[in-house]
């Protein structure tokens, strides 16, 4: 445990002086200006002799970020001797300042003692941190998806040789190595989507899994009622302060567009009421979702393909039983398109084709949904302006295509040229090469989805329902 006086007086000190130049990160700038003169060891315990200074008017000021009145020596004459040790064990107080921290120091802190670690590990805490601060992800990997090999009505559908795992892992990370060593990836089935780190996996239509990298526990999800021959399916997390971790697992049917049909029949598993519930949206013109392909989950809504070069729509909280569509910005049979989430939380759709590659967010306009294009990037610009990877690539033989967005970052995306993955920095134009572990050049890119595995750094929830292991 981490006890010196000197530590605390850092934290402290950081916190009073106002931690970073940001807004929310310490006192208001310019307002109060605290003296911590002394730190004076007694055993376990210090006391801090501080002086609240206000340049601008004889009045005592508190320091809001603190959360408590704390009584300090003004030009009035007041005075009174703060002790560390109250102050650090005031859950509310010490609440408020490690609030100001952020997230690579913050984490730290619960090597301090038992009470740090139980404040920090608390769902309210976490849950009013990530509020305050942008959370950051950790990359685990790719998933390397074969659709061919699911599914029933593709004509092109082939058996997956034993030869072949049916989850691959490229890993980038420690932890993505002793995931893809350990073998428990062989037992889940197909990749089917992923949130903060959990995996939903499984063998249409017979078993759904979830799965967590951290404890290395799976939970089968109970059976659904209503088959669906063709599906799209997402999987949402959610981190409640009061209820703690829970999921929903959403399967929407895929019918042929000659259907025309106007509605969609879903079906969503909820880890709170533990059942199946069946319901029909309706949409206000044709609608045809596209079978076994990587939508994406935003704050509650899922949005799936829907073919004609549309996504579908469709918010799990809304009441009203309908799904939405709207026209991508551009899309081809032959383009390479992915959906991401941007660092504000809106929906994004990039494409690219051999030459070019384009980065569209979807933002409300008054009432109404529009696409804005982000960014707009020619490949052999791009390359040009990176020589060293474009030699290294043979670029000029060798096509490049977007790959995947980052997870809530607008600033990077992933790009592909043959079996090499790229970051690829939209500020600053340049390219720099993933390391990953795996046989990269085994898989016929083509016929593969690349599906990049992020975890939550931290504070990452606690998926206690995952904890029961095999059910």
């Amino acid at each position: 445990m981490i006890t010196t006086c000197n530590f605390f007086f850092n934290v402290y000190k950081r916190v009073c002086l106002g931690f970073g130049s940001g807004s929310g990160s310490g006192c208001e700038s310019g307002s109060f200006l605290y003296m911590l003169t002394s730190c004076h060891c007694k055993g376990s315990c210090c006391v801090l002799q501080s002086s609240l200074l206000r340049t601008t008017s004889s009045s005592v000021f508190f320091c809001s970020a603190m959360s408590c009145s704390v009584r300090a020596k003004t030009r009035l004459g007041m005075e009174s001797n703060l002790s560390v040790h109250e102050v650090l064990n005031t859950f509310d107080t010490l609440s408020e300042i490690l609030l100001l921290l952020p997230p690579e120091e913050t984490y730290k802190l619960i090597l301090v003692s038992k009470r740090w670690l139980q404040i920090i590990s608390s769902p309210f805490f976490r849950h009013a941190y990530l509020a305050r601060w942008k959370p950051n992800f950790h990359l685990i990997g790719f998933f390397i998806s074969n659709t061919s090999y699911v599914g029933k009505k593709h004509v092109e559908r082939v058996r997956r040789p034993r030869s072949e795992s049916s989850m691959p892992l490229l890993s980038t990370s420690s932890l993505g190595d002793e995931v893809e060593t350990s073998g428990a990836l062989k037992k889940l089935g197909y990749y089917i989507d992923s949130s903060n780190g959990v995996l939903l996996c499984g063998r249409h239509p017979k078993a759904y899994y979830l799965w967590d990298p951290v404890t290395r526990k799976q939970h089968k999800i109970p059976r659904h009622r209503v088959h669906f021959e063709e599906v799209c399916m997402s999987l949402i997390t959610e981190d409640c302060p009061v209820e703690g971790f829970s999921y929903k697992v959403v399967r929407g049917e895929c019918v042929s567009y000659a259907a025309q049909s106007s509605k969609v029949r879903v079906e969503i598993y909820s880890s709170k009421t533990t059942t199946w519930s069946y319901s029909e949206l309706a949409c206000n013109e044709a609608v045809s979702l596209t079978p076994w392909t990587a939508g994406r989950v935003i704050k509650g809504v899922v949005y799936w393909y829907a073919t004609g070069g549309k996504v579908a729509i469709y918010d799990t909280e809304d009441e009203e039983k309908r799904i939405d569509v709207i026209k991508l910005p551009k899309t081809f049979n032959y383009d390479e398109q992915v959906l991401g989430e941007s660092s504000d939380g809106c929906l994004q759709y990039g494409w690219s084709n051999k030459s070019v590659m384009e980065i569209w967010e979807l933002e409300k306009v008054g009432e109404v949904l529009e696409w804005s294009i982000q960014f707009k990037v020619n490949f052999k610009a791009m390359w040009r302006l990176n020589p060293v990877e474009s030699a290294r690539f043979s670029t000029r033989t060798k096509e490049t295509q977007l790959l995947a967005f980052f997870n809530q970052n607008s600033d990077s995306v992933f790009i592909r040229c043959d079996s090499h993955i790229c970051v690829f920095d939209v500020k600053t134009q340049r390219v720099e090469e993933v390391q990953y572990q795996g046989r990269g050049s085994s898989f016929v890119w083509d016929y593969c989805k690349v599906l990049p595995y992020f975890q939550l750094s931290w504070p990452c929830c606690s998926s206690s329902l995952l904890e029961e292991g095999n059910q």
